[in-house]
């Protein structure tokens, strides 16, 4: 393909915009080719490029292009600069049926073939020596995934930031059978983006005038009875994903499901990047775990402390990590520099390999406990590395429920007595910050205190702690002796019950802080959680609906995470059986998801004896995290 005429940015960067690169189909994506140039003319000879697909506009700033000082996030032409500037081309390209590419936008399902497609088009141009390094945070990670089950030509390494699907079904838009909210918020939004984007003005109008707020109050949507009923091609895929419960072969699909396809994809290097507070934290240690199955394929695992794609940032809600927090400074000099260094060290011969331990985790925790000048609890954290995850010199525990509210290392008696409580599905409990992007303006995640408050959707008792519901369950350990981290996965077993066909059950680890000037009531920071539907609870989407009163063992699967108890703090741990609308609500019924519109109150009962050890699981690092 001969390239259209290019604009000069400076002497040494030259761009060609708007490269309609055809698809298999025929379908042409809107492509934006960055190249090095000399005196403003571009150089002859090839060089190594790279790739990043977004439904985000490649014309638009990357949310992730922010480093400390600065406020608004880099332009794509200045990134892109700095990459041709140290001898790359690179590519931006927009998604199918997004911004100026061609065809109907269908999440995550079309990027495969397109990314293939794309690399098989640069990896035969003049300007590409043939090798391809692919980066791009979120759903540019996801399309960098999805490509690679492919096995494209010329793919040469990988960064994937905060995405990547290993298997959607568990993390992404399902966890534990029940459905991710964080799917409708963002299918809204991203609908609106499309129409101005197209200029599709009645669309636009429509969109915005629908209360997203009072929707979520009338859940389940259906065909023409939601909020993007202005927008079918978007209703139709969010309708999709919500109602497809069973694990069959639409959830093995190449784009959402990798963990299918570890041996195909090639053995690049990799570098994973996540945060405790991100929603895809399964997803990245899944694909670091399935990648280091292979042999010689270089791996290079961080996980910082705060929100989704925010690694400069040293706070995620109401809870502060310190300065240490970011990754610039700390990891490495910057995010940029990170990005460069290793594709100079994988895509170019004779680079010198980077000295950087292969791991580097952000423990959580340590801090004063105080508020700090801006008003947020200082929790504070430090990084710690190693050689590979987990990470070397821990431990299980595992922590017993027990009557009246207690969790302790103790198994429980014989003839503890089990614990009843009414699960109303039109009074859901309030979903309180957790790991969540994408949820604005209806929910957002970070660490707060569990506590009512007009910030948050669903709370009617502004103050009132989440404990003091009658159907959220709390057990708390005594308060710790001495420091204890928790490094790694979190998982809890219930040995429950439930008068009904269907329901779930939650589960919600918890750092508590003891009272102070600041915090007279203490400050319950959550952590981690997870959920489990009974009707999918073998994890196979073949529904098996509950015996009315029979025991069912139930394994809750919350994200993993890492974080130092203090001395004198409490480990609590809550169990319920809503969390909305970080989820959808069981109707308690037995009804497929999204489908009926009749709900129940459920009794709902967690065992607690000796023959039912009920009981949260985590594993400790010794001498307190190093």
């Amino acid at each position: 393909m001969t390239l259209p005429p290019h604009d000069i940015l400076s002497d040494e960067v030259i761009v060609h915009r708007d490269v309609m690169v055809a698809m298999r189909d025929g379908v042409r994506l809107a492509t934006d080719i960055y190249r090095p140039a000399h005196g403003g003319r571009p150089i002859k000879a090839p060089a190594p490029a790279l790739l990043e697909r977004t439904p985000y506009g490649k014309l638009q700033p990357s949310r992730s292009e922010v480093e400390p000082g600065m406020s608004e996030p880099m332009r794509r032409e200045q990134v892109a600069s700095h990459f041709v500037r140290h001898g790359y081309a690179l590519v931006y390209q927009d998604c199918r049926g997004r911004y100026g590419s061609e065809g109907v936008f269908t999440k995550y399902l079309s990027e495969g073939p397109d990314g293939f497609d794309t690399m098989d088009w640069i990896a035969t141009q003049s300007w590409c020596d043939g090798r391809i390094g692919t980066m791009g945070l979120s759903y540019a990670a996801h399309t960098q995934l999805a490509a690679a089950c492919l096995a494209p030509p010329g793919l040469t390494a990988m960064i994937l930031d905060s995405g990547g699907f290993s298997n959607a079904y568990t993390c992404g838009i399902r966890q534990g059978g029940a459905f991710e909210l964080k799917q409708a918020t963002w299918a809204y939004g991203q609908a609106i983006e499309a129409a101005k984007a197209a200029g599709e003005e009645r669309v636009l109008a429509a969109l915005e005038a629908e209360p997203l707020h009072d929707w979520f109050n009338a859940m389940p949507w259906s065909e023409g009875r939601s909020p993007l009923r202005a927008s079918p091609d978007y209703e139709a895929y969010l309708l999709e994903q919500w109602r497809h419960e069973a694990f069959d072969a639409h959830w093995k699909q190449i784009g959402i499901y990798a963990a299918g396809f570890y041996d195909a994809i090639p053995p690049v290097p990799v570098a994973l990047m996540s945060s405790w507070f991100d929603a895809y934290v399964p997803t990245t240690l899944e694909n670091y775990a399935g990648f280091a199955q292979g042999a010689g394929r270089p791996l290079t695992l961080i996980m910082g402390a705060g929100l989704h794609g925010d690694r400069n940032a040293t706070f995620a809600g109401d809870v502060d990590f310190g300065a240490q927090a970011s990754f610039s400074g700390h990891v490495a000099p910057s995010w940029l520099e990170f990005r460069r260094l290793w594709f100079d060290r994988w895509m170019k011969q004779g680079q010198e390999p980077a000295s950087a331990a292969p791991v580097n985790i952000f423990l959580m925790g340590g801090g004063s406990g105080r508020k700090t000048a801006r008003g947020r609890l200082d929790h504070g954290g430090r990084w710690i590395s190693g050689q590979h995850w987990p990470l070397p010199g821990v431990r299980p525990q595992s922590y017993f429920l027990h009557p009246a509210g207690r969790l302790s290392t103790r198994l429980p008696e014989s003839a503890a007595a089990p614990i009843s409580y009414s699960f109303d599905p039109d009074r859901p409990v309030p979903t309180i910050g957790g790991a969540l992007t994408s949820g604005k303006p209806v929910f957002e995640g970070g660490g707060f205190d569990q506590r009512e408050d007009e910030r948050f959707f669903g709370c009617v008792a502004p103050g009132l702690p989440l404990a003091a519901r009658r159907d959220v369950l709390s057990f708390e350990s005594e308060p710790l002796a001495e420091d204890m981290a928790v490094v790694g996965p979190v998982t809890v077993t219930l040995f429950a019950a439930t008068d009904g066909l269907d329901t779930d059950f939650t589960a919600k680890l918890i750092d508590v802080y003891p009272p102070n000037n600041d915090y007279p009531a203490g400050f319950a920071m959550n952590l981690t959680d997870g959920i489990i539907r009974c009707r999918l609870r073998h994890g196979d989407g073949i529904p098996c609906l509950a015996v009315p009163g029979a025991t069912m063992e139930l394994t809750i699967r919350l994200f993993a995470t890492a974080n130092l108890f203090k001395a004198g703090h409490r480990i609590r741990l809550d169990i319920s059986s809503s969390n909305f609308p970080k989820f959808d609500v069981n109707p308690n019924t037995g009804e497929p998801a999204g489908v009926g519109r009749a709900r129940r109150v459920a009794c709902n009962t967690v065992l607690l004896d000796a023959a039912h050890p009920s009981r949260l699981e985590i594993a400790l690092m010794d001498s307190a995290g190093g």
